[in-house]
């Protein structure tokens, strides 16, 4: 399987692309098979982005988990989707993005924030600002933060524990971000309508 990876750092972005074209899911191999499966069971479609990482077994099951475990926070779903859509625009992913963005309507975020939030304004919701600062500045500060946005993160009513919840999140948008970049996985059609205008 892994010989579908061309190891040439010098391809062309055309090339390099087709390398990582998403995985049929038919035509999975063992391993992930049944992953695919069961996230097309689960949503309706299996994302390009889980075919993609199909192609690395432990890029799949690493995501396939840290989703899990981001569930697992005390996070709400909005609050989650806050933080993966804030890491998602910091790393210009427009996949994740949007995907996030469907998520966020459907988790029921209000359209307002959702929409301010795409294009990184602030927020009507202070807790929700704060909390999508917080995430924005540590991927854009490498894991740092400054005290003000600490202390207006706490403000917000959250504690320090939850920004290692936090951190969880920006864990598993790092591995989708960098891979949608490294892979130029194209949106798919249930999230096509939420891509990102051309800035």
């Amino acid at each position: 399987m892994n010989d579908i990876i061309n190891d040439d750092i010098n391809l062309g972005s055309e090339d390099r692309a087709r390398a990582l074209l998403p995985v049929a899911v038919d035509q999975a191999c063992a391993e992930v098979k049944p992953t695919l499966e069961a996230i097309e069971r689960q949503l309706g479609f299996a994302p390009n982005l889980h075919r993609v990482l199909a192609h690395a077994p432990p890029a799949l099951d690493s995501y396939v988990q840290l989703t899990k475990l981001f569930a697992r926070t005390s996070l709400s779903p909005v609050e989650r989707e806050v933080v993966l859509i804030a890491a998602s625009r910091q790393n210009a992913c427009g996949y994740c993005v949007a995907a996030h963005s469907m998520l966020a309507e459907g988790a029921g975020m209000a359209i307002e924030d959702l929409a301010a939030l795409r294009r990184g304004e602030p927020l009507a919701d202070p807790r929700l600002g704060a909390l999508a600062a917080l995430a924005g500045e540590l991927v854009s500060g490498g894991g740092k933060a400054s005290a003000e946005t600490l202390a207006a993160f706490e403000a917000a009513g959250y504690t320090r524990a939850q920004a290692l919840e936090v951190v969880v999140g920006l864990a598993l948008k790092t591995l989708s971000n960098f891979s949608v970049h490294l892979a130029e996985i194209p949106l798919d059609a249930a999230s096509a309508s939420w891509a990102l205008p051309e800035e």
